[in-house]
């Protein structure tokens, strides 16, 4: 601790310790004016009243952990494109398999991996579990009730090393699709789940690409919450459980199966579907993104896997109508209808890739301080009396 006049001084390093926080927040904090650093003659580096330190360190104990902003090295958004570590997914999908896609996101290595694993006796407990539901579950419900099931029957969940993570999701990806109603295809993971999803002869390529594009984009509010949960060290499956119970609001995962009933009605009068949505003075499912600016490159993917699809013209004429542009819901939407996938495939094939993206954010959040977060609540209840 340096000493200045009166006052005692904290280096950065210090100050991180006390608060436990990264070098990198307390930069933030100085950004955001909730502490002012000084420079002391002959001495590197900026030093901060040790006072305020205790302030904003007393402050922290009342309300700990605010975070405005999240590091992560995962996915990039930008100039409307996506990047998983810096590696853009149209390269991606052209060249990796899902699993070595996985494996990039989970340990920031892209190299051949094996398939996902399945052990019999785990997609039996899977399938029994997934049995309780009642016959008019989603397969989203279906995969609730797997996950929390198979969390209860891993004794070592609580092992939170990142190899026996990342082997925990890895084997529960592949439980998952294996144990869904239905054959399971042989193959790659697209194959072993197209069986699942259609009758029809699989077209596993492009299934796989989906999965791909799917895997992650960013902070959107179900990985938000998964990083949440991570921060209080909850294990894989309740991270996974609080993504999946996110992605059950109709303004996120449910975009698909909105996406494709418009799409159902588009396919016997596409001007009559378009003009009846407009005049509901509802948006127009699969069209627009809060964050691409002129178009998605997931979209422009899977529209160049399905171009000889019948669909595709109907497609072409909707997009021909709007200002606007499609963006991967509608992809997904066009993908159901041309291999006659069940309604609730879209939903189900957006969970099962978005855990491999949850998982490599809980990954990250392990590696931050605990119970990092928490918003500011403004009490606006009665007064005390």
């Amino acid at each position: 601790m340096a000493q200045q006049g009166d006052e005692n001084y904290l280096t950065t390093a210090e100050v991180a310790r006390r608060l436990n926080v990264k070098p990198e927040t307390i930069y933030a904090y100085v950004s955001r004016g909730q502490l002012t650093s000084v420079r002391a003659r002959g001495r590197r580096g900026s030093l901060f009243a040790a006072g305020d330190v205790e302030r904003l360190a007393s402050r922290s104990v009342e309300h700990p952990g605010v975070v405005e902003r999240i590091e992560t090295q995962l996915s990039l958004l930008q100039d409307d494109e996506l990047y998983y570590r810096g590696v853009s997914v149209r390269e991606l999908v052209r060249s990796q398999t899902v699993e070595s896609v996985a494996h990039l996101l989970w340990t920031g290595e892209l190299q051949t991996t094996g398939l996902f694993a399945a052990p019999s006796e785990s997609v039996e407990l899977a399938q029994t579990a997934m049995g309780v539901a009642p016959r008019s579950a989603r397969l989203t419900d279906q995969l609730r009730i797997a996950v929390a099931t198979l969390g209860a029957a891993d004794q070592l969940r609580f092992d939170l090393a990142p190899e026996s993570v990342v082997h925990a999701a890895g084997r529960l990806v592949g439980v998952l699709v294996d144990a869904l109603p239905g054959e399971t295809g042989d193959g790659s993971l697209g194959a072993r789940l197209w069986p699942k999803l259609s009758t029809r002869a699989p077209q596993p390529a492009v299934l796989d690409a989906a999965l791909i594009l799917l895997a992650d984009h960013g902070l959107a509010v179900s990985t938000v919450a998964a990083r949440v949960a991570a921060s209080a060290r909850a294990n894989l499956y309740s991270v996974v459980s609080a993504g999946l119970g996110a992605l059950d609001g109709h303004y996120h995962g449910a975009a698909t199966t909105l996406a494709y009933q418009f799409l159902e009605r588009a396919l016997e009068d596409p001007m009559a579907a378009l003009s009846d949505q407009l005049r509901s003075g509802e948006p127009v499912p699969g069209f627009g993104h809060r964050i691409y600016q002129g178009r998605d490159p997931r979209a422009e993917v899977l529209f160049e896997l399905l171009a000889e699809e019948p669909v595709m013209e109907k497609v072409q004429a909707i997009t021909g109508r709007l200002p606007s542009f499609p963006n991967s819901d509608l992809a997904i939407a066009a993908m159901m209808h041309a291999y006659g996938f069940r309604p609730d495939a879209g939903e189900a094939l957006f969970a099962i890739a978005r855990i491999v993206g949850w998982t490599a954010h809980a990954l990250e959040e392990y590696a931050e301080p605990g119970l990092r977060f928490r918003a500011l609540g403004i009490y606006t209840g009665p007064p005390v009396t």
